[in-house]
C-alpha cells in the first residue's frame, strides 16, 4: 500500500522524547478530506486526549476546502476522533496516567485512500535536554560539511 505524507510535526521531535508509536485513523468529513489531498494541513500545537473512552485530536488545522459550499464545517480547528482499537487506548490510558507522558500526532498521511495520524507517546524535554540536541545537530553539520571539503 501507498502511503503519501501529509503533514509532519518536526516541532514534536524538538519538544518530547518520542517512546512509543501508533497509529490511529481520523474522522473527517468530505470536504476536510479533499483539503487534506491540497495539502492545507498543519499539525504544529496540535496534542490528543482522551474523554470518555475516546481519543481526539485537538488544535490540528485542516484549511476550509473553499469549493465545498455551504455544507462545509466553518472551524478548521475543531476537535477530531481518532479510531483506535480499544486494547490499544486501554493501554495507552494506563501510560498517560504515568507522570509527565502525553500523546502527540506526529505525522497525518494517506494509507492507500484512507487518511492515518500517526500519533506518539511522548515525554517532555527539558529546555537543557533541547540544547543538548541543537548542539549535536550542529556539530554533525559541522562535520558532513568538513568532509565534503576533505573530498
Amino acid at each position: 500500500m501507498t502511503m503519501k505524507t501529509i503533514a509532519y510535526n518536526r516541532y514534536a521531535t524538538y519538544e518530547y522524547f518520542i517512546l512509543e508509536k501508533y497509529e490511529a485513523g481520523i474522522a473527517l468529513e468530505g470536504a476536510e478530506v479533499k483539503s487534506l489531498r491540497a495539502g492545507n494541513c498543519n499539525l504544529k500545537d496540535s496534542f490528543c486526549f482522551i474523554r470518555d473512552g475516546q481519543l481526539t485530536l485537538k488544535n490540528a488545522h485542516i484549511a476550509v476546502y473553499d469549493k465545498a459550499g455551504a455544507f462545509s464545517t466553518k472551524d478548521s480547528k475543531r476537535d477530531r476522533k481518532l479510531l483506535m482499537h480499544r486494547s490499544e487506548i486501554d493501554k495507552i490510558v494506563g501510560k498517560i496516567n504515568e507522570k509527565g507522558y502525553t500523546l502527540i500526532p506526529l505525522s497525518l498521511y494517506f494509507s492507500g485512500s484512507l487518511v492515518k495520524v500517526e500519533v506518539a507517546l511522548c515525554k517532555g524535554k527539558q529546555s537543557f535536554d533541547k540544547k543538548r540536541a541543537i548542539a549535536e545537530k550542529d556539530e554533525k553539520r559541522a562535520l558532513e560539511r568538513q568532509i565534503k571539503e576533505y573530498r
